[in-house]
């Protein structure tokens, strides 16, 4: 009696296992054979030697096993990027006639003042002149096979340009530069613009991450803020705020290069920085690297 039991027993295990292992490891049914996670169709017509279509994710090899892999992810015809941030050299190309620029009213001369302005006023100091842009968004728009592309964005562009010379903006009423009596440990001058960037992009490998790529276009600005900001000894720290006669819009001529992870940008004034009744002309530029992900 007790052998029965054992035997029983015994049975009742095995079948429990057969059960479990027909549940939950492989299911067969007309048309599929379902092994773990994985679901094999059967279908008439593309069958294997044995007689299980392959479906494309998953291939045969010479074992007459299977081997499944995964299917590219595809790309979606608008991606975003979100805050980029550019930091670079500034600069200013200077085709100026001091001689003109002289006769007007917006270079004036004071008795205190270190002489008449001219073209030695505006020389910066190039190492310490920057330019920061940070981009609130950009996206890319596929234009054909993700190789052209249209970018754009919406950002703010802030450049520094450092005065190793007494230039001074003033607006007393209206606004005017001058060499001032004093010199300064510290003297910039401070541009905002709220920016637009349109290119037009070309990445030869768009499956490759960090492949090699270029764009170019024109970027439209907005100017909306200014100032002056000078560090003497005579008068400490002194901010003079306003738009200096500065054009109210910039259009500039962009580019990007994207080389593996590293990407450089530049960007030219088309237009002048200064109105025309200053009689200035003068046309910032600034290269440099951007941090971002495409």
């Amino acid at each position: 009696m007790t052998g029965m039991k054992k035997i029983m027993t015994m049975v009742g295990v095995f079948a429990a296992l057969i059960s479990s292992a027909q549940t939950d490891s492989t299911e067969n049914k007309s048309d599929t054979i379902k092994v773990g996670n994985f679901i094999i169709v059967k279908k008439d017509k593309n069958k294997s030697e044995t007689g299980v279509t392959i479906d494309e994710n998953i291939s045969k090899n010479k074992n007459n096993s299977f081997t499944v892999f995964t299917r590219p992810k595809r790309k979606g015809n608008v991606s975003t990027n979100w805050w980029i941030f550019d930091i670079g050299f500034a600069n200013m190309r200077d085709q100026t006639d001091y001689t003109a620029a002289q006769s007007g009213s917006y270079f004036k001369t004071f008795r205190s003042a270190d002489g008449a302005v001219n073209a030695n006023s505006y020389r910066l100091n190039a190492g310490k002149s920057s330019n920061v842009n940070i981009w609130f968004f950009m996206q890319k728009l596929n234009i054909s096979k993700h190789v052209l592309n249209l970018k754009y964005g919406l950002g703010l562009e802030m450049y520094n340009f450092r005065y190793d010379t007494k230039l001074s903006y003033r607006k007393d009423p209206e606004p005017f530069v001058m060499n001032d009596s004093i010199s300064f440990s510290k003297n910039k001058l401070f541009v905002e613009y709220l920016t637009v960037p349109l290119m037009i992009n070309v990445n030869p490998t768009p499956n490759k991450s960090k492949g090699f790529s270029f764009s170019a276009g024109v970027s439209a600005g907005y100017f909306i803020a200014g100032r002056n900001k000078q560090i003497s000894s005579e008068r400490g720290k002194q901010k003079v705020k306003g738009n200096f006669d500065f054009e109210p819009f910039r259009i500039a001529a962009i580019g990007e290069l994207g080389i593996g992870p590293v990407r450089l940008y530049g960007t030219f004034s088309l237009n002048k920085l200064q109105k025309d009744v200053t009689r200035v002309e003068q046309y910032p530029f600034a290269v440099g690297v951007r941090f971002s992900n495409w």
